[in-house]
């Protein structure tokens, strides 16, 4: 994949005039190159003061030498850390000078891809690196954090543990077949099978919010005209972004605002009022209303409780795997309390985009459909790529049970079997292939 014998040097960070600049390198040439900076062998895990200089012995800059040695590092390799003032003019020079003693510059990424194939951290958690670094909003860091130590890889190590122990039950009751026990027909195997269906169910809705939490919550906003979507955006955004009217299709194109709601990074789309209209500038924006809502997350259907009914079939190109929330607008003209209500399953909300009253409760809605519910201590970082692993390890897990229990096919329950501990394994990295990594990789910043 890579050659891990080179030595590897990047700029880490470089945060401007008086801030603080970082040149770091990995590999097996650090402790020369180190040698070479500060004019003796440096002592591990201390800071020394240098004078960083060229190759003529004209100083570059003044700053601190760190040696971090093999494999008690970020990378398991010998690393290096070069701290100095945050000129990017005088950073670029220093990188150029351990260019001249012998290192390379990094690829995107090469630094946390070192550690994976080092061991030092699994696949998932060097996702949740870059996932770190990306963050909109508190929410997603924290949950990137719990990413990078470890709380996603854990719970698929744990489901991961649970199917090979199945496994192992069904390969052995396939060796053993001269027993006079039909262990393929114990009770127990098709309560473990029930319990692994419903642990990758859990995992795959966890996974779910996780990749919400990372990308953003993307929030669209549908229903008629004048139903009072624009008011409901300006109440999110705490800013009048919206143009409000009593005329109906004031909105005839899509309007944008990315928050931070409460700890909560999300898109947030206001769209046309939905109906039939033969005037072509409407028209479009219907047309693009409707787009918007088969790529949402969540749907605010802004709706009043005569129209309801109908007000829910607008919601027909929706995505199955996108929440709903109906939100029953204009409560201080009605003159009724802000409430709540689980009704066939969904979310209505009765508040006053106007006035402000029970906005906070779909704040509250909000928090739960971006999986953070009254706490984001669970809440873990992931991406569109563990989704699709963990849903084809519950396919292969569905034909796993078929094959046990329907059609008592010990052999095609262990292969799929397998295949669920494949798909699995890629998520954290322990089955993978070298594309897998590089595209995984290719996304990271220079210097990490």
């Amino acid at each position: 994949m890579n050659a891990q014998g080179e030595t590897i040097a990047a700029i880490a960070t470089a945060q401007g005039a008086g801030g603080i600049g970082i040149v770091r390198l990995s590999g097996a040439g650090v402790p020369g190159i180190a040698e070479r900076l500060l004019g003796r062998m440096p002592k591990p895990r201390h800071a020394h003061y240098c004078t960083f200089s060229d190759r003529n012995g004209e100083p570059l800059d003044h700053g601190l030498l760190i040696h971090f040695r093999a494999p008690h590092s970020f990378t398991g390799e010998d690393v290096l850390e070069l701290q100095v003032h945050g000129s990017p003019v005088m950073l670029g020079c220093l990188l150029g000078r351990v260019v001249e003693l012998g290192a390379r510059q990094a690829r995107a990424g090469e630094f946390s891809e070192r550690a994976f194939l080092n061991g030092k951290i699994d696949l998932a958690q060097a996702e949740a690196i870059a996932d770190l670094i990306s963050s909109g909003s508190e929410a997603s860091a924290r949950a990137a954090v719990r990413s990078l130590d470890g709380e996603f890889s854990r719970q698929v190590h744990r489901l991961t543990e649970a199917v090979v122990r199945v496994r192992v039950w069904i390969e052995a009751a396939i060796d053993f077949p001269e027993e006079e026990i039909d262990f393929l027909a114990a009770p127990q195997l098709a309560a473990d099978m029930q319990g692994l269906q419903r642990a990758l169910e859990e995992l795959l809705g966890a996974t779910r919010r996780g990749v919400r939490l990372s990308d953003r919550l993307h929030v669209v906003i549908a229903g008629r005209p004048n139903a009072g979507k624009s008011s409901l955006l300006n109440a999110l955004a705490a800013s009048e972004r919206a143009i409000v009217t009593d005329l109906p299709g004031t909105t005839r194109d899509l309007l944008r605002e990315t928050i931070e709601l409460d700890g909560i990074a999300i898109n947030l789309v206001d769209t046309a009022g939905l109906r039939d209209s033969d005037e072509p500038i409407e028209s479009e924006g219907i047309r693009r209303a409707r787009n918007e809502l088969g790529r949402a997350d969540l749907a605010l259907l802004v709706s009043s409780d005569e129209h309801i009914d109908a007000d829910l079939e607008l919601l027909a190109d929706l995505p199955k795997s996108a929440a709903r929330i109906v939100v029953h607008n204009k409560i201080d003209r009605d003159g009724i309390s802000a409430a709540r209500r689980i009704i066939d399953g969904i979310a209505h909300l009765w508040l006053s985009a106007r006035t402000g009253a029970g906005v906070e409760l779909l704040v509250a809605e909000l928090r739960n459909a971006a999986g953070l519910g009254d706490s984001p201590n669970g809440a873990f970082s992931a991406r569109s790529r563990h989704v699709d692993a963990i849903e084809r390890a519950g396919r292969h897990l569905d034909a796993a049970r078929a094959a046990l229990l329907e059609q008592h096919a010990g052999e095609l329950a262990a292969e799929e079997l397998r295949q669920v501990q494949n798909a699995l394994g890629e998520i954290t990295g322990s089955f993978s292939s070298d594309d897998l990594l590089g595209r995984v990789f290719a996304d990271f910043c220079i210097g990490k």
